[in-house]
């Protein structure tokens, strides 16, 4: 809460630690169905402030350093009291309490996810969106527990409250997932354009040329047919997308153009030693992982077949008959 930025995380933290201890006391309810009847209303006062938590976090996410955190804790303060308050009753209309406090909680949480998809759609027809993605899945998921807890609550579905747990966890693991991805999509971008605008130097491009054929040579690395670029540059210790930048701007190939190479070489290699492999083994031997693709690679680089190079490494006739004179 120090920092502007962080304020509508705490208001998600807060999302979360108010339906887990809903969710943590259906769950407990469901197996110990003797413990006391005020406990299960421990979990719907968690849920008075669901309602309040989301909102704030919608408007906090739109409006940043424009949010006004004095009034919003002026507001939680009020809303504490008022649960105070009504919990009070308790004590003096308890028969009444049993009957209305449940319908006081989810009309509350009504309200305010009402008044959470009003602030959502009208920031975000002025933001645009992009600045909503992040914002989108949390809303949505909130709205769906809601109806679950609703349909529950009001008894048209004939579910346990336990129901709404699994509809909680259900709802908590998918958005991790788009979460997640979203994170790792923006890391990669973040990662390229780091990049991107950045050019090698000519001593560091030597460098990393002199490191990248010292690996090739003493390691082979060629011959694992399923080399990739991101193992190569995992090997090297920079990025993948800086050893990309490597091979197309300072050396002017492809990474499979590079590796290729060095396959075909030490292929040429074998058979001008006069290997007693077969040609299509050789190929495997160097790191190709199929017999067309060396027999296609093998002609584009070396412009002959691979048949052709063994038959013109072979001493003609006319050479043999002097070697013997």
């Amino acid at each position: 809460m120090k920092k502007i930025k962080h304020i509508p995380n705490f208001f998600l933290g807060l999302i979360l630690f108010t339906l887990s201890i809903r969710v943590g006391i259906s769950v407990c309810i469901y197996f110990y169905p003797d413990w006391p009847r005020i406990i299960p209303h421990l979990g719907l006062s968690a849920l008075f402030f669901t309602g309040p938590a989301l909102y704030y976090y919608i408007r906090s996410s739109f409006l940043q350093e424009q949010f006004d955190l004095k009034n919003t804790r002026k507001s939680f303060g009020i809303l504490t009291l008022i649960l105070g308050a009504i919990g009070l009753l308790y004590l003096i209309f308890p028969i009444i309490w049993e009957k209305y406090f449940a319908t006081f909680i989810y009309g509350i949480w009504t309200i305010f996810i009402f008044l959470s998809v009003y602030e959502y759609y009208i920031f975000s027809k002025k933001e645009g969106r992009k600045s909503t993605q992040f914002i989108l899945p949390i809303l949505v998921s909130n709205v769906i527990i809601f109806l679950a807890y609703q349909l529950i609550s009001t008894g048209w579905t004939q579910v346990y409250c336990a129901g709404g747990s699994l509809v909680f966890s259900f709802v908590l693991y998918i958005n991790f997932m788009i979460l997640a991805n979203k994170k790792y999509k923006s890391t990669v971008i973040k990662e390229e354009n780091k990049y991107s605008n950045k050019k090698i130097s000519d001593q560091q491009a030597d460098s990393f040329v002199s490191k990248l054929e010292k690996l090739m040579n003493t390691e082979e690395l060629y011959k694992n047919p399923n080399l990739k670029l991101s193992d190569l540059a995992l090997k090297m210790n920079i990025s993948a997308h800086q050893l990309s930048q490597l091979l197309n701007d300072n050396l002017g190939k492809s990474f499979s153009t590079y590796i290729n190479e060095y396959r075909i070489n030490e292929a040429c290699e074998k058979i001008e030693n006069g290997s007693y492999l077969k040609i299509e083994e050789i190929g495997y031997e160097v790191g190709f992982n199929s017999k067309s693709t060396f027999f296609s690679t093998f002609k584009k680089i070396m412009s002959t077949t691979p048949l052709l190079y063994k038959q013109s490494q072979m001493p003609s006739e006319t050479e043999f008959q002097s070697s013997n004179l």
